[in-house]
């Protein structure tokens, strides 16, 4: 299967899943976000990896996302939660193969100043809607921030061609834009704006992380 064809199939399969979402019907979703988040996987084992830790840590990663994506749209309070923890070990992953790669410096200095601002900023939106959910959203606030702060570090490693520092730190930023989204729509605010703007959000991000495999050398 080629890039081109897995990406074609993805956008087809996002416009489904963003439509299905509107029904709320978890077997449609599921029909549609199953095999979209199974092709993310496609989409890694496709490439040549260079860099065996980081590549085999993205894998890891992107199948703790797959079973968190079926988890979250069974819909349950229960699946949800189990869910949040699939995604809290795929960004443990990526967090450790980003830090396999980076290197401290300005980049991760000025990335960990910005994602703790953007961490109370979260916080202090999300507090007041949570509940029980404290203490599992807290955690996830900090993992994803840490991840990202390991993306920010991959940007200092001047060895690194930028196309893939890019790559990954684009990816990055996607995957914590998009759970805001989820945020939002869980704890918030429910509007299908959350989903149609969150999911490509998400894919994007996904989809790079994996490609992004393949373009970190060993």
């Amino acid at each position: 299967m080629t890039v081109g064809l897995i990406l074609a199939l993805a956008v087809a399969l996002l416009f489904g899943l963003i439509e299905a979402e509107k029904t709320e019907n978890p077997v449609r979703i599921l029909l549609f976000k199953t095999p979209l988040s199974l092709l993310f996987i496609v989409a890694w084992t496709i490439q040549p990896v260079q860099h065996p830790g980081f590549g085999r840590m993205v894998l890891f990663a992107l199948l703790f996302c797959l079973g968190g994506d079926v988890l979250l749209a069974i819909g349950s309070r229960k699946a949800f939660l189990s869910g949040l923890v699939s995604f809290l070990l795929g960004h443990i992953m990526y967090a450790i193969a980003f830090f396999l790669v980076g290197t401290t410096g300005p980049p991760m200095a000025v990335g960990m100043v910005l994602l703790f601002l953007s961490a109370i900023f979260t916080w202090r939106w999300l507090a007041p809607h949570l509940g029980d959910m404290t203490v599992p959203v807290l955690a996830y606030i900090v993992i994803i921030s840490i991840m990202v702060c390991g993306a920010c570090g991959m940007l200092g490693v001047s060895t690194l061609p930028w196309a893939a520092r890019g790559t990954v730190f684009a990816g990055a930023i996607l995957f914590y834009l998009s759970d805001l989204f989820v945020a939002r729509q869980r704890f918030v605010v429910s509007a299908h704006l959350n989903r149609a703007a969150g999911l490509p959000l998400y894919y994007a991000a996904q989809f790079l992380l994996a490609f992004s495999a393949a373009w970190i050398p060993g």
